[in-house]
Order: structure tokens, then sequence, then C-alpha cells
């Protein structure tokens, strides 16, 4: 019997929490989770294993398909060799090469079927630019690597999915970033994975205002009839359901939330701070536009706990199986 492919799952930066996260998930959840496989440094593990006190067993794999055969008595590791030593919470400047080939290895193996899904740990940004990377994050770097001009992160959670349309800028140039070109273009980019990825036939976009009020009218600012309302028109005009501007305090409150499957927020922390607020410990990160699917988990390297056993695994856990249920959402479309 052939088994599926499973879901490949970066190693991140070493000196954060990926590797205790993705023992913890393994060792407290493996019977329920979708099999998947690390591209991480198998002796790195295994000494964070017993630092941890987990005495997980460890095996590396020679090829992606032998990961579901593995699973269910040992974490299965394609194994990638890193340069120095890891110390938990210590960046090794050496290592950063090895983090961007882990990604890469990744991408790689799910565009040629011999991964299911991308899952990735998280990634320590500066220490990445101070080794010449030169994209912002994941998703830039995803699209990149992916031949795709535009890519969209969402954040999804059981309670709330959101979308900025500007990501990794200070909040002053994410607003003189804003157009009406990329509101639009977000728009359909989730509308489609929506279809496609979360089984949605009639997707319902809420679009957020920029301003106190959603402008009051111009009185508190312009950005909405100027750009946001004519992105909204041009929306509904290919039959999206789109409302909106829609004033950002009110847009977030239960009763809000059910009247739409998405909502396109216009700047970074407009979009992540209701959402980590309502439910920090199982809100993914998406990566929307690709041609494979992509999760994360939605918090950052934790240097400061890192090797300590305090980080959760929730988050990675529900990537895992967000991961899952895109797959299979995209096959069922296609049978």
């Amino acid at each position: 019997m052939t088994l599926a492919p499973a879901l490949a799952l970066t190693m991140g930066e070493p000196a954060g929490i990926g590797g205790d996260i993705t023992l913890m998930a393994w060792v407290n959840s493996a019977p329920t989770l979708p099999p998947f496989f690390v591209i991480d440094d198998p002796a790195r593990l295994t000494a964070l294993s017993d630092q941890l006190g987990l005495s997980i067993p460890i095996q590396s794999i020679d090829q992606p398909e032998d990961a579901a055969l593995v699973f269910s008595k040992a974490l299965p590791v394609l194994p990638l060799s890193l340069a120095e030593t890891v110390l938990p919470g210590q960046i090794s400047p050496g290592n950063q090469p090895m983090v961007r080939a882990s990604i890469e290895s990744g991408v790689a193996l799910v565009q040629c079927g011999r991964a299911a899904a991308l899952v990735t740990n998280p990634i320590h940004k500066r220490a990445l630019y101070d080794s010449g990377f030169n994209y912002p994050g994941h998703t830039e770097f995803l699209a990149a690597l992916a031949g795709v001009e535009t890519s969209v992160m969402m954040l999804a959670s059981p309670q709330l999915r959101v979308v900025p349309v500007t990501i990794h800028k200070s909040l002053n140039n994410a607003i003189g970033a804003l157009d009406t070109t990329s509101i639009v273009t977000a728009a359909r980019i989730t509308a489609d994975a929506l279809r496609r990825d979360f089984g949605i036939g009639a997707p319902r976009l809420a679009i957020a205002g920029l301003n106190p009020h959603a402008g009051e009218g111009g009185a508190l600012g312009t950005e909405e009839n100027e750009i946001i309302l004519p992105a909204v028109t041009a929306l509904r005009a290919t039959g999206i359901e789109a409302v909106g501007p829609v004033a950002p305090d009110a847009l977030f409150c239960e009763r809000a939330r059910a009247g739409y499957d998405a909502a396109i927020c216009m700047y970074h922390d407009q979009a992540l701070i209701p959402i980590k607020t309502l439910d920090v410990d199982h809100t993914v990160n998406v990566t929307l536009g690709l041609p494979f699917v992509r999760t994360s988990p939605d918090h950052g390297t934790a240097l400061d706990i890192a090797g300590t056993g305090r980080a959760n695994e929730s988050s990675l856990i529900a990537a895992l199986h967000l991961a899952d249920r895109m797959v299979k959402a995209r096959l069922a479309r296609v049978a």
C-alpha cells in the first residue's frame, strides 16, 4: 500500500523554541497528528530531547517517503547538519545558512510532491538579515522560491481569519504603501484560498477602514474614500461579497465576526492584535497564493525560554492540523 506523503516541517532558528515544540508535539500528540518529518540535525534534536527530559526516539530517514512508516514509533528527521553547536537562546551566525537550507529543501520537496505541505518553525529575522538574507520574512521568501509574484499572509484561528494588506513595514511606511490595487489583490487571493483551501463556496470579506470610525466621512482621514472604498467597489464588481470600509474598532467583536469569513486589514497590528488576543495559542500563520500549502505557528523564536520546557506547542499542533485539512480540501476539489 502506498502511503500519502507526510508533511515537511522545517528546523527554524535552532537556538529558539522550534526544536522544543517539535519534540513536545510528537511526544504529546503523535497519535492524533498527521505524519510529518523534520528537516533538521538529528544530533541537536537528540541532545535537546535529553535536555528536556523527554528521551524521544529520533530516527534519521533517507527519503521523505519513509516518514509515514516511522512516525508512529519515532520522530522522523531528514538530516541536515549544522555547522556550529547549538546553545538554546544563543544565536549562532554560522548556522543561518542551514536555517535557510531547511526552508529551501522543504519547498523543493513539496513542489515535487514528495511532501504533502510545508510547515515552518519560527525563524529569527535579524539573525538571517545579518547573514545576507534579503527578504522581510518567510512569506516573501516562499513566494520567491515558488516563483509567485504576490503572496498573502493570513492568520487563522477557530474564531477569526485576518489578512494584513501591508505586512512587515513600519506603521508610517505601511500607510504610505497602501493603495487600492494592493487591497484588491490581497482580497482576491484570500477569496480564492477560502474557496480552494477552506471549502467556503461563497466567501464573505470584511474590508477594514484605516482611520478611527472608518474616517468619519472624511473628517478623520481620506484614505477610506480615496483608497479603500474603490477597492470594495472593484471587488463587488468581480462577484466577491465584500463589505466596508468597516470601522476597525467594531470589526472584531463576536457579533461582527459572524458576518464574514475573513477580515482584510490595512496593516500588521490591525490584523494581529485582535486574533492573538482572542486565541494566541491556536492561531496559525498561513501563506496564501502559493502553489503548495504552507502553515506556521504564529509566534516567534522565544529565545528566552528555549530549552527550558516552558514553550507551548499548541500553535504548532494547530499548524500541522490546518496544513493537513488544507491539503485534503485541495484534493477534494480535484477529485
